[in-house]
């Protein structure tokens, strides 16, 4: 059988520095933090009283007052990001099959917002089960691909992945595999995430996984600098059109490059931390090479899972030695999330569309916040640090690791 092609066609974002993909792509190639104390609540007491949250975002200037109160603000998210890439995508919606078109999300943890204040709302009463009857299809993780289909008609392959922080990559990665077999011609892929909330904040504070430098919020995001102390929680949404070539280029669509391959893999470690040798990462990089037919000599640029915990980008650092070699010094490695921190279930989603802008635009966004070198990190790597780098990009490379073990690569390439 042989495979179709699948390339994008639109993408729409929702991030910490920008609300859509014009504002996020002027964030990331100017190195802007996200980070800022937090106002989803009072942070106080917390141990990490900072966040990179959406900003200037008001439900109601995408939303009636009744649907705004039915949806959590995840869901939100998606659904303005989708949005955003269907207009993109220049679809018209009164002439594509919708019994082709799927919508494939991922998210790892869905509706915690809701799942907090309606449990707590119990917990402070009498004992007496007063739920708002829209707690469980706010709640549920799927429901964002369901409300996206309903709004638009959309009636192909509809579901959410979850793999914690891998969750969106995963989702691409099925949307190119559904296209690919001939199971859909259209796909709304990407993934959202709300959880700066007490929960997601006290839960990640009691693994000791986030940065708790609250004096200078801007800078706690430091991937790959000696001083790293954990991730920064972000919030907000990345969707992408995946397309079939032939139907995209039959309708005369603006095509950003070609989903070449897709890769997966598991650590079989442990719970949360990464194997230290990144055997797993070796692994999903090396799948997805084969998948998509290339060499390591092929490839630019790598946008890194790069949280800026101690373990982990030392790890995949190792791995993208292992994997690319002699080569590895000539590739723009990069961690966008210095500047937008870590959107769990959504990191995939504004990673992969970060990759695809930067081969758009032949500008690699920088590693910010880097100001002490790490001696266990290849000083010969080029971490594009503090500043974004000009260079033809022809094939980019976007890594994502999920708790649990998860991981899950991506290839783009411009078209020929």
């Amino acid at each position: 059988m042989k495979l179709r092609r699948v390339v994008v066609t639109g993408l729409g974002a929702l991030t910490p520095i920008g609300n859509d993909i014009s504002s996020y792509w002027n964030g990331l190639v100017n190195g802007v933090s996200g980070a800022a104390p937090v106002t989803h609540f009072d942070a106080s007491k917390f141990k990490t009283q900072f966040a990179c949250e959406v900003k200037d975002f008001d439900a109601l200037d995408h939303f009636d007052r009744k649907e705004a109160r039915k949806l959590d603000k995840f869901a939100q998210y998606a659904m303005v990001a989708s949005d955003e890439a269907i207009l993109d995508a220049g679809l018209d919606l009164e002439k594509i099959d919708k019994k082709r078109v799927g919508v494939i999300w991922g998210a790892g943890i869905g509706g915690l917002e809701t799942f907090q204040t309606e449990v707590m709302n119990f917990a402070a009463g009498d004992g007496t089960p007063r739920f708002n009857p829209f707690f469980i299809p706010k709640m549920i993780a799927d429901i964002a691909p369901g409300l996206i289909s309903i709004k638009h008609g959309f009636m192909g392959p509809n579901y959410t992945t979850v793999s914690a922080c891998a969750s969106s990559a995963n989702s691409i990665i099925d949307a190119l595999n559904y296209i690919r077999l001939g199971h859909a011609e259209i796909i709304v892929t990407g993934g959202s995430e709300a959880a700066v909330t007490e929960a997601g904040m006290g839960g990640f504070n009691a693994m000791h996984a986030m940065s708790t430098r609250n004096d200078d919020p801007k800078s706690a995001s430091r991937p790959f600098d000696a001083n790293r102390d954990g991730f920064v929680l972000g919030e907000g949404a990345g969707a992408l059109i995946l397309e079939d070539y032939e139907h995209a280029m039959a309708r005369g669509a603006k095509i950003y490059a070609e989903v070449v391959g897709g890769g997966l893999s598991a650590d079989a470690y442990h719970m949360t931390a990464p194997h230290p040798d990144g055997i797993g990462v070796v692994a999903v990089m090396e799948n997805c090479l084969q998948n998509a037919g290339l060499q390591p000599e092929d490839i630019d640029a790598i946008n890194t899972h790069g949280t800026s915990t101690p373990l982990g980008d030392v790890a995949e650092l190792k791995a993208i030695g292992k994997v690319f070699g002699e080569h590895a010094k000539n590739i723009n490695i990069n961690s966008t999330k210095s500047m937008t921190g870590h959107l769990l279930g959504a990191a995939g989603a504004i990673e992969a569309i970060a990759s695809l802008l930067a081969m758009h635009h032949n500008i690699v966004p920088p590693t910010i916040n880097h100001s002490t070198i790490d001696e266990n990190i290849d000083p010969s790597l080029n971490l594009t640090l503090n500043k974004a780098q000009n260079r033809d990009v022809n094939v980019a490379m976007s890594n994502t690791f999920g708790f649990g073990g998860h991981n899950a690569c991506i290839l783009f390439k411009k078209l020929n």
